[in-house]
């Protein structure tokens, strides 16, 4: 019994026993048969129902393989500053929006550009007289960061310095006075614990809406590198209804010692599963961002900051990464400076049990030396990149913050995916989505071009670094299996793999990279059943 045919089109398999093909046969959820119009009458039967391609071409399923759908929530509430191209633009929305708020009523944002500030310090300061009064908590970028304003500190208690187990910290003067800028979970936490909480039908309703639209850019999955508070009821609400338009791998975080979950409690959770969700890793931290000036550099930044690991004690975050893996479980360290980077490095050829097939992962990896390129494909380590992110908040000319900091050389090595990939290691892509769009045909272009689609006058950001079609599409469809250790069950179209499908207008192959955004995604499938089809 087949359930679902597909022909008319190419399809793209990435299966090196039938690496192209123009008709698909799906039953239970599996791709069942792959061929051409000659195999198509011996698929069909009464039930079956027929999509013709009309010409479209056929991929495997894309999956974002860094991604935060319900942690976005509470990061892109309000407005979105993002499009924000100077601080006057920035003041123009805020005073809009304080014009139109109630009496002490929040103002949120997200999205926020340090690069607007200019030369100016990010403070509060900048911003107050159009908020008039008002508590505001803005979102910077990064997600590592964020502004308060002055009513927003007094409604949180904060009135000074403070110490915290992780590199958290509150920015202040030189008198002591917090300055608005909070770096880092521990202390953006102080402000956001007294934000009203949002009621948790519209927040179902709103990831619902995000996972369809995500859904309708041709994801059929992601790697989900957060579990937090209402997360796993609001995914698994969505699956028994079949509202969950996507598969999803879940890892929860595991945050400095005696903060959050424990080691044991989050072995515990390994394994919870829904139809189309499950929580198979543990994400850790080991710094935090360049722009920020948390990142772990083994040279200070221009500004003197950026020397010190996320965790107090390194060998803290060694120990738990010890105990993980020698219960098998998956690990992602976001380590985005270059000593961030050699201490996972260091720490997996150490302590990962000799034999074993799990695949550890680093992500966002934003400046690599060349001595730390091979270690990769050595010890098995999975790259988890988003060349977004270079392409959106650097500048080939070195003018923007991020450069700014790490100086030339260190700038010069910046998203090293090319380098990493003919290195021999697995290079999987994905857009961090809040910290950036999360379409995939954007991340795409952006992972060719090394400038974003829309920008043809900017430079490329190191363009040596730039990807071919065919490694952008790999690095959304079989290398995410592969990272998830699914290579047997995603990331080609062959039989006995699951049908998790996305269809283009256009082959991604063959379009022209600024032009890859527009093309339309005509049918997104996932485990078999349509999730998207194109008006």
């Amino acid at each position: 019994m087949t359930d679902l045919i597909l022909a008319g089109g190419d399809v793209i398999t990435f299966d090196p026993r039938h690496p192209a093909a123009s008709a698909v046969a799906v039953a239970d959820g599996r791709v069942t048969a792959v061929g051409d119009h000659h195999d198509i009458s011996e698929w069909r039967d009464k039930r079956t129902e027929f999509i013709d391609l009309g010409g479209a071409t056929l991929t495997p399923g894309l999956t974002d393989s860094h991604m935060h759908p319900a942690m976005g929530l509470d990061m892109t509430a309000g407005l979105d500053l993002s499009a924000c191209a100077d601080l006057g633009a920035v003041r123009a929305t805020l005073k809009a929006a304080a014009a139109t708020a109630g009496p002490g009523e929040w103002i949120l944002g997200w999205g926020l550009d340090p690069n607007t500030f200019g030369a100016i310090p990010v403070g509060s300061d900048a911003i107050e007289d159009v908020l008039r009064g008002r508590p505001a908590c803005l979102t910077l970028f990064d997600g590592h960061s964020a502004l308060a304003s002055r009513e927003a500190l007094r409604r949180a208690g904060i009135d000074g310095p403070r110490r915290f187990g992780s590199r958290s910290v509150i920015v202040c003067d030189p008198r002591g006075n917090p300055t608005g800028h909070l770096l880092e979970e521990g202390a953006i936490r102080l402000v956001r614990s007294v934000i009203p909480a949002e009621p948790l039908a519209r927040r179902r309703a709103r990831l619902a809406a995000l996972l369809r639209d995500m859904a309708a850019a041709g994801l059929t999955g992601g790697h989900v590198m957060d579990l937090d508070d209402d997360a796993i009821a609001l995914y698994d609400a969505l699956d028994a209804d079949g509202q969950l338009p996507l598969r999803l791998r879940l890892a929860p975080w595991r945050r400095r010692p005696r903060a959050g979950a424990t080691v044991g409690q989050l072995l515990a959770r390994q394994g919870r599963s829904g139809r189309l969700w499950s929580v198979a890793a543990v994400k850790l931290f080991i710094d935090g961002t360049i722009d920020g000036g948390t990142a772990w550099l083994h040279e200070a930044d221009c500004h003197g900051q950026s020397t010190a690991p996320y965790w107090q004690d390194p060998h803290d975050y060694s120990e738990a990464v010890r105990v993980l893996a020698q219960a098998g479980v998956q690990t992602a360290t976001h380590a985005i400076g270059d000593a961030a980077v050699q201490h996972v490095l260091d720490t997996l050829a150490k302590v990962v049990p000799a034999g074993s097939t799990v695949r550890h992962r680093i992500e966002h990896i934003e400046t690599l030396p060349s001595d730390q390129v091979p270690r990769f494909a050595e010890l098995g380590v999975v790259a988890s990149m988003q060349p977004s992110h270079a392409a959106y908040y650097t500048r080939a000319d070195h003018s923007d913050n991020w450069s700014r900091r790490l100086g030339e050389e260190r700038a010069g090595r910046a998203w090293r995916c090319r380098d990493l990939l003919e290195a021999g290691a697995i290079l999987t892509l994905g857009s961090d989505w809040p910290i950036a769009p999360f379409d995939p045909r954007g991340v795409m272009a952006a992972a060719r071009l090394r400038r974003p689609a829309d920008r043809p006058d900017l430079g490329p950001v190191g363009p040596g670094q730039a990807l071919t079609a065919r490694q952008a599409l790999h690095g959304y469809t079989t290398a995410p299996a592969l990272a998830a250790s699914a290579g047997h069950l995603n990331g080609r179209i062959a039989p006995g793999y699951r049908a998790d499908l996305t269809a283009f207008a256009a082959s991604p192959l063959h379009t022209p990279a600024a032009d890859l955004p527009a093309v339309p995604v005509t049918y997104t499938i996932v485990d078999g059943t349509i999730r998207h089809r194109a008006s």
